[in-house]
């Protein structure tokens, strides 16, 4: 093989110092941008390297600054549009800024029960943590505390530290209000969650939503029109299926209100193998603005998931990154909307 055709070596640290005139140790603090390296030895440093194209190891980087430029990310599943927007939103913002995720998916065998954090997943692997709709425990909150790690929750807050979310309560409302205007009484909900679920919140604080929202118009809550479900279309398909073929027309609901789109997409496609019409028939409601809402045409309530991820992503980026120390009082509302569209009408 010719000289030519040879690949270049990559140049090194001792490189750098020798064409420098300098020590490797100077070299390393030059490009850290540390102290105790006057202002024309550091810029001297950084051309040499810039003229031999000298990239430093990140992992030597890291284990020498204490840094790692990496924010831990931790989430109770990944399988669900939320979550997954939340994570691509997040991974833009620290991008831009020239930090980057680490995935913990907590999910388990089954939707009762979650993994854990432990000090081996996050101990001089992550600078920070962003949780995603996630209750953390006694011994999480303590792990964070004792590795000094600045935190941001989305979604379910988190003791002691900022958090960014919506009104769920408030989004429950706006879409229960919606279908009572339109003149139904006949009610039924999908998204309960059996109490022993007790690391998600949000189903738990929109049922009590619907069910207040509810007395407060006077209009009977009936318990076997709750549905549990673990937040997945094929699951509410399957519950509202045998909610819509045990009653006769006079006797099912008219209207469904769903926790989430997807389980809103869900009860759409029951109905409409059991040959009921969306909305002639039967009104769906859900929360969210899933992708495919519009065009499957659901009616529902709006949140801004990629501005909650951009904006949990900003206050953890402005703690490292520009000594803004986190605010654990700040609780910050990203606004709701409801979104008419197809899916509810008038009973009939």
């Amino acid at each position: 093989m010719s000289d030519s055709a040879r690949p270049a070596r990559m140049s090194t640290i001792t490189d750098v110092a020798r064409e420098a005139g300098v020590s490797v140790a100077t070299v390393s603090r030059a490009l850290r941008g540390l102290d105790r390296v006057s202002p024309e030895t550091r810029e001297k440093v950084i051309q040499v390297a810039e003229e031999l194209n000298y990239m430093a190891s990140p992992t030597a980087t890291s284990l020498a600054s204490g840094r790692t430029e990496v924010v831990g990310v931790v989430a109770p599943f990944l399988t669900r549009w939320f979550f997954a927007s939340l994570v691509s939103a997040i991974e833009k913002s620290l991008r831009a800024r020239g930090h980057h995720v680490l995935l913990f998916d907590l999910e388990d065998e089954s939707y009762d029960s979650r993994l854990h954090l432990s000090q081996n997943l996050l101990w001089r692997r992550v600078d920070g943590v962003i949780t995603l709709n996630l209750p953390m425990t006694d011994e999480e909150l303590a792990l964070l505390d004792r590795l000094a790690l600045p935190a941001v929750a989305i979604g379910t807050p988190m003791p002691d530290h900022p958090c960014v979310r919506i009104d769920d309560a408030d989004a429950m409302r706006q879409a229960t209000e919606h279908v009572i205007s339109q003149g139904h009484r006949r009610i039924a909900y999908i998204g309960a969650v059996p109490g022993n679920v007790a690391h998600v919140l949000t189903p738990q604080g929109r049922r009590r939503a619907f069910e207040e929202t509810l007395a407060a118009h006077g209009i009977p809550l009936r318990e076997n029109w709750v549905l549990n479900c673990d937040w997945t279309a094929d699951a509410a398909a399957e519950h509202t299926s045998a909610l819509l073929t045990c009653s006769s027309a006079a006797e099912r609901p008219t209207a469904i209100v769903a926790a989430s789109d997807e389980m809103a997409f869900g009860a759409m496609a029951a109905a409409h193998r059991l040959g009921l019409h969306v909305p002639d028939d039967l009104s769906v409601v859900g929360i969210d603005d899933h992708t495919l809402s519009s065009v499957l045409g659901l009616t529902t309530v709006r949140q801004d998931v990629q501005g909650q991820g951009q904006v949990a992503a900003n206050l953890l980026l402005g703690a490292l990154l520009d000594n803004q120390p986190l605010d654990p009082s700040v609780m910050t509302y990203v606004p709701t909307e409801l979104v008419v569209r197809d899916s509810v009408a008038p009973p009939r």
